[in-house]
């Protein structure tokens, strides 16, 4: 299992979580922000809090985190 990692995109940090294949639990200024699944290479998908299910509307600050978690990868 991958370990945590930040990412920095401009004034904010990112604490990344990986859990299970291909989800990951986002943490903002230390508090859980939302999880995050990915789709494909260029498109990541936020899961409602409640169900864990996907949503499948495009939300830019979803893909951008998803972009720098896979160049960790």
């Amino acid at each position: 299992m991958q370990e945590p990692f930040d990412i920095e995109l401009g004034d904010v940090v990112y604490s990344v979580f990986p859990e299970e294949e291909g989800v990951y639990t986002i943490f903002k200024d230390g508090a859980e922000h939302f999880k995050i699944q990915k789709d494909d290479e260029q498109h990541w998908l936020k899961l409602d809090p409640e169900t864990e299910l996907p949503l499948f509307n495009e939300e830019e600050e979803v893909n951008t985190i998803g972009r720098h978690i896979n160049a960790q990868q």
